[in-house]
């Protein structure tokens, strides 16, 4: 039974073993089908032809999904740690819908069933645990964090002052009632975004604007550039495809020894 356990546990956590690759590809193409099926679901047409395909589909995929969630506790040598972690979390939300939409069978409840199917859509999360870049890019943005929390930061001054400004110079008349309102303006001036709902009309505010407008590509290629650093420096390490067995960690690198979170020797389990 010991066998069996770490065997299923090398299975559905590790992704470098030939079982828990076929496991991660079988699991990756559940997790499409039954988002396609979410969706068709909500197309009337699809739904008047297809509605009893698409909700034994949906259950099949529920029962699917409940097996693995429930073995993922069984095999896990700490089932809290995982029953609490990000991706144990994520793997509840995607099944318990279902299960509640069989509480609220009248008419009167349809909205609240609506919202329950909607939440069945979290499933596509569940994707990133199978995506060994996905380990690779949140290590990135943990790098880079402070760099870019300090740029936002500027980009959050500038903002606010050029929209106060803004409202001096072009007032009320020109669409600019407050200095909230100007923000808001500066904000999708900034991201290039460009509504066209509030314009400037004197030159000094068209010249601002121009202002923002250049800024709005340094918005867009700052962030990139501090992550692709990152992600270049990061690149160059072994890929990140264990699980810590004691608390859920995802994403060390296959030749760590410890867990970067609880410090449990990574081969324990």
């Amino acid at each position: 039974m010991k066998h069996l356990k770490k065997e299923l546990y090398r299975i559905i956590f590790e992704a470098e073993t030939p079982g828990g690759r076929v496991f991660d590809v079988l699991l990756i193409a559940a997790v499409i089908a039954s988002t396609v099926c979410v969706s068709l679901e909500s197309v009337a047409a699809v739904k008047e032809r297809y509605g009893a395909a698409l909700h034994a589909a949906e259950w099949f995929f529920t029962l699917l999904f409940t097996a693995e969630y429930i073995t993922r506790i069984v095999v896990f040598k700490r089932p809290l740690s995982y029953v609490f972690s990000f991706f144990g979390l994520v793997d509840l939300v995607s099944i318990v819908p279902t299960y509640l939409s069989l509480l609220f069978p009248g008419a009167q409840m349809l909205l609240a069933v609506r919202v329950l199917r909607l939440l069945r859509l979290f499933r596509v999360l569940k994707l990133t645990r199978y995506t060994m870049a996905t380990s690779l890019l949140m290590a990135a943005i943990r790098e880079s964090r402070p760099k870019i929390v300090v740029f936002l930061w500027a980009v959050v001054s500038a903002v606010i002052i050029v929209g106060s400004v803004m409202y001096l110079v072009e007032g009320p008349e020109n669409g600019f009632t407050s200095i909230p309102r100007s923000i808001y303006w500066a904000v999708v001036t900034m991201t290039t975004v460009g509504y066209g709902d509030i314009v400037p009309g004197t030159p000094f505010g068209q010249f601002l604007a121009m202002l923002m407008m250049i800024g709005g590509y340094a918005f867009i290629a700052v962030p990139t550039g501090i992550m692709t650093v990152e992600l270049s420096n990061l690149s160059r390490k072994e890929d990140f495809t264990r699980c810590c067995p004691f608390c859920a960690k995802e994403g060390h690198e296959s030749s760590a020894l410890f867990c970067s979170a609880c410090g449990k020797t990574l081969g324990e389990s």
